[in-house]
């Protein structure tokens, strides 16, 4: 009985499982790195995406779903691909007490940085030992700041996308052995 060969089952969860457990030296500038990275390739995706499906429409209604980034199904298959947590912000989240204090600290300076007419660069933020915060502003004159926010004095919006360093550290496991091959 305990020399059954089918009684392990190498499924591709178990193959990464093990990949997951193996010792790895990695360091916090490796997964801000990694981060600002995947976080500038998938807003760029997203705001384009985004960008177009309102352009096609102008039924109140559809916009409306579409800035919740429903009926979107790059972004779907981007937040399931790589575990992303991806929402479009504006001026009223950062009274939002479900966000952590640092990224309504950081909406709260991209909003007076919008108002100075200065061009704010992307910021990373790690949360808690557990989950990166990539932030990038949307351009004040995308129509998505105008179509998704309202007409404001100061066109706002802020892309969110959170990551989980499980997954940070899988994504640079599987570039690594991409970039050795």
């Amino acid at each position: 009985m305990a020399c059954n060969p089918e009684r392990v089952h190498y499924t591709s969860e178990l193959k990464a499982e093990m990949a997951d457990s193996k010792i790895k030296r990695i360091t916090n500038a490796d997964i801000i790195e990694t981060v600002d990275d995947l976080g500038g390739k998938i807003s760029t995706v997203l705001e384009k995406e985004l960008t177009t499906q309102l352009l096609k429409t102008t039924n109140p209604a559809e916009r409306a779903t579409l800035c919740q980034l429903q009926n979107l199904p790059r972004a779907q298959a981007i937040a399931a691909r790589y575990a992303v947590d991806i929402r479009l912000l504006g001026e009223a989240d950062i009274q939002n007490m479900k966000l952590h204090v640092k990224e309504r600290d950081i909406l709260d300076a991209y909003l007076y940085s919008a108002k100075q007419k200065q061009v704010p660069i992307s910021n990373i933020q790690k949360i808690n030992d557990t989950l990166f915060v990539y932030n990038k502003v949307v351009p004040a004159n995308n129509p998505i700041c105008d179509i998704c926010f309202g007409k404001q004095e100061t066109p706002f919006a802020v892309w969110h996308l959170g990551f989980q360093k499980r997954e940070v550290v899988r994504r640079m496991n599987s570039s690594v052995k991409k970039k050795s091959s």
